[in-house]
């Protein structure tokens, strides 16, 4: 099984897949959607689902897994993240497969053992469970958190 894993963020979405075979997990690849701050919100969505339209595509998930969105202080901020969230939930409903969504703290949990896990932790064990893996940054590393919760729950 191929699973998708999405960190959403209007200025970055961290995007990780991985294969798993039973308990087998291993790294196909991983990166991040980086738009541009100075852009329309309108443009910086559409670049979103245009670059998720893409990995789709490019790695035929059989699986997406997303991380819930958490309250900021700044609701101006909740609401720019819901927004490049619901892009992704949609992006990736389009193609038929099934969409897990988990909180950051059962993320944490599933992947380092401890649902209070600093972004360290979670890097660490990722590099314990994925061997080999090269990380391109703290959002691709948080999805493919997210991917590897979805291998761990998935029915």
């Amino acid at each position: 099984m191929i699973i998708l894993g999405l960190d959403p963020g209007l200025g970055t979405t961290g995007w990780g897949v991985i294969s798993a075979e039973g308990n087998r997990l291993s790294h196909i690849a991983n990166g991040q959607i980086k738009t541009d701050s100075k852009m329309a919100l309108a443009s910086r969505l559409l670049q979103i689902d245009l670059e998720l339209t893409d990995l789709l595509l490019e790695y035929k998930p059989d699986a997406a897994a997303v991380e819930e969105v958490y309250v900021n202080s700044n609701p101006q901020s909740t609401l720019k993240l819901g927004q490049a969230r619901g892009v992704v939930l949609l992006g990736a409903s389009r193609t038929g497969i099934k969409v897990g969504e988990y909180a950051a703290r059962s993320v944490k949990k599933s992947v380092v053992g401890v649902g209070k896990a600093d972004k360290n932790q979670v890097q660490a064990m990722i590099k314990i469970l994925l061997p080999g893996v090269k990380l391109t940054g703290a959002d691709a590393a948080d999805a493919l958190a997210v991917a590897i919760t979805h291998a761990h729950h998935r029915g």
